[in-house]
Order: C-alpha cells, then structure tokens, then sequence
C-alpha cells in the first residue's frame, strides 16, 4: 500500500470511529464504533490498488452515512 493511501486509510479510520463515537444512544454509539474496527480488520490484508479504492470509495460513503445520522 502507498504511503498517501494508507494516510488515506488511516484518516477514514479516524475519522469514522470519532463520528460513530458522537452517537448519543449507547447501543447506537457501541455498535457504529464495532462495525467500524472490525471493517477495518476484515479488510486489513487487502493489497490489491483497485480493491483498496474500492473499499476507501465505500468507507467514505459510509462515513457520510454515520455524519448524517449523528
């Protein structure tokens, strides 16, 4: 993975886990923020460049899913 992806892919990470972490609803709150590290871990040994994309493209809609919500 290139350095300016996994920046990319960390920045998501944060970022995701600090919106599912505003959730006022505790079971709301700790289920976005499960969804969000076992994504992450599922899709950690992924290398190849378009599946990466793919999966960044679909984390940031996600992400702008949870702002939405919260």
């Amino acid at each position: 993975m290139a350095a300016s992806t996994r920046a990319q892919v960390i920045s998501l990470y944060r970022t995701m886990l600090r919106e599912s972490s505003s959730f006022p609803s505790y079971n709301y709150r700790t289920y976005a923020v499960r969804r969000v590290r076992d994504a992450f871990r599922a899709n950690s040994k992924v290398e190849d460049p378009k599946a990466v994309a793919r999966l960044i493209e679909e984390g940031q809609r996600t992400a702008a899913l949870i702002q939405r919500q919260v």
